[in-house]
């Protein structure tokens, strides 16, 4: 096994309640992204997609920005959390003409994926396949 690289994305200012965001979270958390996508393209629930995009986004930092090559079957959600974004101020009108004051909360959402490095193939390792396979050839003959 290789050693294990860390990335991360943060989708912030979704137009979604944290409470009913975290809801989609739990269901991909300590997965397979492999896995975790599939979840949440048969979601019905409208935070599957900025969750989806969130881990797309991770696992392609991960990816491309980590310097090493990444094993993809190992890729897994280490850490994802959703926290409450800003809130904007809302009225809704009321009976007798009054206006009564509610709050539109965004959602922030924290995705962290962990992956490990492929094994390099060693030049002595190649060796012994040359050699292994020239041993092959002259017995054969």
């Amino acid at each position: 096994m290789g050693n294990t690289i860390y990335a991360h994305a943060v989708e912030k200012g979704i137009d979604s309640q944290p409470r009913k965001t975290k809801i989609v979270a739990d269901l991909v958390r300590d997965r397979y992204v492999t896995d975790a996508l599939v979840i949440l393209e048969n979601t019905p629930r409208r935070a599957a997609r900025p969750v989806y995009k969130a881990i797309q986004s991770a696992t392609a930092n991960l990816i491309n920005n980590s310097g090493v090559s990444i094993d993809t079957k190992t890729v897994r959600i280490a850490r994802i959390s959703v926290t409450a974004g800003t809130r904007i101020r809302r009225y809704v009108p009321a009976s007798r003409g009054r206006a009564l004051p509610f709050e539109k909360i965004a959602s922030n959402i924290f995705v962290e994926v962990a992956g490990e490095e492929k094994a390099k193939k060693t030049a002595q390792a190649k060796t012994t396949k040359e050699s292994a396979a020239q041993a092959d050839g002259k017995e054969k003959k």
